[in-house]
């Protein structure tokens, strides 16, 4: 089966790597080109760093093509799919929208793995929003690409239980490892005509919306359970945060010591050798911290280092 892959981030890569090693699976595959988005600038010397797609490709020694745009302007990428013919396009995270030139010219179509149990969570961040909004479960969908976000037809659906202190991060690699072999199965299914595409329920549908940095400040007048789902959804971008001692605090992993109102302020730090912080119904545990300036660490070893006393209040602002 001749593949193209698109794909971009770290989730992508695990799928890519099974297209490259598909002997476990029974299937006979040759990936033609890779396309991924275009390198982008980070770090304070806004150097130029490949996505992780493309240096798995050029591992493999695979052509990588980088367009802007497979929509306007992209006759030359539109070209060199169309002299590729591969039977299928296989897409995960790639983060451009494919136009229906380029849908409709693989034999089978494009086949996209997309974090969320369609129709919930259509869009670009399922894996944080699911935990943000307290889901209990969540999955992966392989599903039949159409010209809507996230509408077409779905394919195979396998479900996961969300941790109770999960990160997103951690879910993230769950669920990559668990799309990589989705797919490589669903690839399987359609060399051998087995496929039996399902319509997706319209009224069930959900969006998942992009993950925005103002949504990183922690309050902690609100519940226990929102701060906590709000740490776990953002570690490790963009990150939740608070002020101690008029320095940021990120906070990268928590858990909930108590659901009772304690007997404190909410933000009102109440440990000791732990990082224990007041909310207003209930006592949360950062258990993984940065204080600006710092370094990444277990708040134990923190507090060993810069003692907090009881009393001290973070806060949401300046």
């Amino acid at each position: 089966m001749k593949v193209v892959f698109m794909g971009t981030p770290d989730f992508a890569v695990k799928a890519l790597r099974n297209l490259y090693s598909p002997e476990p699976y029974g299937i006979d595959i040759e990936v033609q080109a890779v396309f991924t988005q275009t390198d982008k600038p980070r770090g304070r010397g806004n150097k130029f760093i490949p996505t992780p797609v493309k240096l798995l490709a050029e591992e493999h020694g695979t052509p990588v093509y980088q367009p802007k745009t497979l929509r306007h302007d992209a006759d030359e990428y539109i070209a060199a799919l169309k002299e590729l013919a591969p039977d299928v396009i296989v897409v995960a995270a790639y983060g451009k929208i494919l136009p229906k030139e380029v849908l409709e010219l693989p034999k089978y179509g494009c086949i996209n793995i997309h974090a969320s149990l369609l129709p919930e969570y259509r869009g670009a961040a399922p894996i944080q929003r699911a935990i943000y909004d307290g889901k209990k479960e969540t999955g992966i969908t392989v599903m039949q690409m159409g010209e809507g976000l996230d509408t077409g037809d779905m394919l195979l659906k396998e479900s996961v239980q969300i941790g109770v202190n999960e990160t997103s991060a951690e879910l993230f690699d769950r669920l990559a490892d668990l799309g990589a072999d989705m797919i490589m199965e669903v690839l399987k299914m359609a060399e051998k005509g087995e496929l039996h595409p399902e319509k997706q329920d319209e009224s069930l549908a959900t969006h998942a919306d992009m993950i925005t940095k103002d949504m990183s400040p922690i309050d902690f007048n609100k519940s226990v359970a929102e701060i906590h789902r709000q740490i776990c959804a953002l570690s490790d971008s963009p990150c939740a945060f608070c002020y101690l001692d008029g320095k940021r605090l990120k906070v990268y992993h928590s858990e909930i010591i108590s659901d009772k109102k304690p007997n404190a302020q909410p933000g009102e730090f109440v440990g000791s050798k732990k990082f224990d912080v007041a909310c207003s119904d209930g006592v949360i545990r950062f258990n993984e911290i940065q204080h600006e300036g710092g370094k990444r660490m277990q708040s134990a070893a923190f507090l060993n280092g810069k003692p907090v006393k009881a009393g001290t209040l973070l806060t949401t602002k300046l």
